[in-house]
């Protein structure tokens, strides 16, 4: 099919698409920059910060948990362990149930450090959301989540 032959909303799905991959390539730029701006201030890495996110929000986790949530290949996380470990972000302490296992847990207290960087963003989201319905925020969760479930399986496939 030509362009010519195309049906109007084909043309119409076929430039919002392609608005979306320009505002999601730009979304995901500021996204890194942000969250790299966040971690240099703590002495880390984007990577390093994004691990404390999982941490947080996942509790404590296994080594290869952690490689499985991130993507990253086992000896990488090893070594992004072993980093955050010496600057005191986490510390490894045995399985509550499986005492031959480890875990990585937080340091609350360091970790307390990094939330200051996220309040007056916090405070953009939830007035930027304001312009939007309910029903319009429900498809963005639902857009932003397979996109999510999309790039941590691209993400995982690049590091096997």
């Amino acid at each position: 099919m030509t362009k010519g032959d195309e049906k109007p909303g084909e043309a119409a799905r076929a430039e919002v698409l392609g608005q979306l991959m320009e505002v999601g390539r730009a979304h995901s730029a500021v996204t890194v920059m942000f969250h790299s701006a966040v971690a240099a201030k703590q002495g880390l890495n984007a990577t390093e910060e994004k691990t404390l996110d999982y941490l947080q929000r996942k509790g404590p986790l296994t080594a290869k948990d952690l490689a499985e949530l991130t993507g990253l290949a086992p000896a990488s996380v090893t070594g992004l362990l072993d980093r955050l470990e010496s600057k005191g972000f986490v510390r490894r302490v045995k399985h509550p149930t499986d005492k031959r296992r480890v875990v990585v847990e937080l340091n609350q207290e360091k970790l307390a450090e990094l939330a200051g960087f996220f309040e007056d963003w916090a405070r953009d989201i939830v007035e930027a959301c304001e312009e939007f319905s309910t029903e319009e925020l429900r498809t963005v969760v639902r857009f932003l989540s397979v996109m999510s479930e999309r790039q941590h399986a691209a993400a995982t496939r690049l590091t096997r």
